[in-house]
C-alpha cells in the first residue's frame, strides 16, 4: 500500500485521536453528563489527580501494542503475545489505574504468557458470569497501523489481543468492528462502522447490526449508565464521531455523556482521529499530551510512523 501524506495523517491521527480523548476524559471520569454550555477541558484531576493532559489506562495499554509493532512483530506471533502481556503485567504493578477485570487477568498469572493470560480471563469470565467491558476496545486503536493491507489479519489480531484479557465475545467482536472501521477510514478517508459486520461470526451479525443502529439513532448521552459495558462503549463513542463534523467535537461529545468519559472518549478519539486526521487536533490538547512510561504526542507520532514502516517490511 502507498502511503501518501493524506493516509499518514489519519493513521497517525488515530493513536493520537485515542490519546487525546483519553486524556480530555481523564478529569471527568465517572461523574455525571455535562450538558452546553459548559466548556470541556483539558484540565486533568479526577479519580486519580491527573495532570492536564495527561492519559490513563486506556493509553498506556496501547502503547506496549504500538511499541510491538513498531519492532516489526505481529500478532500472530505468540512470542510477541506473549512480551505484550509481560510489558502489561510490569505496567499493572505501579499503574494507579487499572480496570477491574484487567487488573484480576494481569495480577492472576500463573506466568507472564499469552497463554496464562488467556487461561486467566476465562477462569474471571467463569467466576464473574461476564467479561465484556470496555478494557480491550479502549486500547485496540495502535493494531490498525500494523495491518492496513490485510484486513482479515487485523481481524485474526483484534481478537488475539481482546482475548488475553477479555474472553467474552461481545469484547472482541466490538475489537473487530472498530479495528475495521479505523482501517477503511484510514485508507479511505470514510467513516463505515457498519464494513466489519462480514467479519463477525455469522450469527452475531444481526445483533450488531441492531446495536449499530441504536447508536445512529442516538447520541452519547443515551448510553451513560451503562458505558463501561463495551457494547454501550462502542454505541456512545460511535454516535460522538456520527453526529460531529471535526475531531475536538467528537471528543467534546464523547467526555459530555459522563461516566466512563475517559474510555469512552479514547474509542471515539481512535475513530475520529481516522477520520479527520492528526493535521485536525487541537495545538494546545497536542502540547499537553504525555503520560506512561514518560512519552508525549510526538513519541506517539514517532512510533505510529515506525509501526507503519515496520508493516511494509
Amino acid at each position: 500500500m502507498t502511503l501518501n501524506p493524506d493516509i499518514l495523517d489519519r493513521a497517525v491521527g488515530a493513536v493520537l485521536g485515542s490519546a487525546a480523548g483519553d486524556a480530555l476524559g481523564a478529569g471527568y471520569e465517572f461523574q455525571p453528563p455535562v450538558p452546553e454550555p459548559t466548556l470541556i477541558r483539558m484540565k486533568g484531576g479526577g479519580m486519580f489527580n491527573w495532570a492536564p493532559g495527561e492519559w490513563t489506562d486506556d493509553t498506556s495499554m496501547a502503547v506496549p501494542i504500538l511499541r510491538a509493532l513498531a519492532r516489526g512483530g505481529s500478532f500472530a506471533d505468540e512470542a510477541v503475545l506473549d512480551s505484550l502481556v509481560a510489558a502489561w503485567a510490569d505496567w499493572a504493578r505501579t499503574a494507579p489505574d487499572v480496570g477491574i477485570q484487567t487488573r484480576s487477568v494481569l495480577t492472576g498469572l500463573e506466568a507472564r504468557s499469552a497463554s496464562a493470560a488467556r487461561a486467566a480471563a476465562r477462569l474471571e469470565h467463569d467466576q464473574s458470569g461476564r467479561s465484556a467491558g470496555n478494557g480491550s476496545l479502549m486500547r485496540t486503536t495502535p493494531l490498525v497501523l500494523g495491518y492496513l493491507d490485510d484486513e482479515a489479519a487485523l481481524v485474526t489480531a483484534a481478537r488475539a489481543v481482546s482475548d488475553l484479557t477479555h474472553f467474552e465475545a461481545d469484547a472482541g467482536d466490538g475489537c473487530v468492528l472498530w479495528c475495521i472501521a479505523i482501517r477503511h477510514a484510514i485508507v479511505h478517508g470514510v467513516l463505515d462502522v457498519r464494513r466489519g459486520l462480514d467479519f463477525l461470526p455469522e450469527d452475531r451479525r444481526v445483533l450488531w447490526a441492531d446495536r449499530l443502529a441504536a447508536a445512529e439513532a442516538g447520541v452519547p448521552v443515551d448510553f451513560t449508565a451503562t458505558n463501561g459495558w463495551v457494547v454501550s462503549a462502542l454505541q456512545a463513542a460511535y454516535a460522538a464521531v456520527l453526529r460531529t463534523d471535526s475531531l475536538e467535537d467528537a471528543l467534546v461529545a464523547a467526555v459530555r455523556s459522563g461516566n466512563d468519559t475517559d474510555t469512552v472518549a479514547a474509542i471515539a478519539g481512535g475513530l475520529a482521529g481516522a477520520v479527520h486526521g492528526a493535521s485536525a487536533l487541537p495545538t494546545q490538547w497536542r502540547e499537553l499530551l504525555h503520560g506512561w512510561p514518560g512519552l508525549r504526542a510526538d513519541d506517539l507520532v514517532a512510533l505510529g510512523s515506525q509501526a507503519l514502516r515496520g508493516a511494509a517490511v
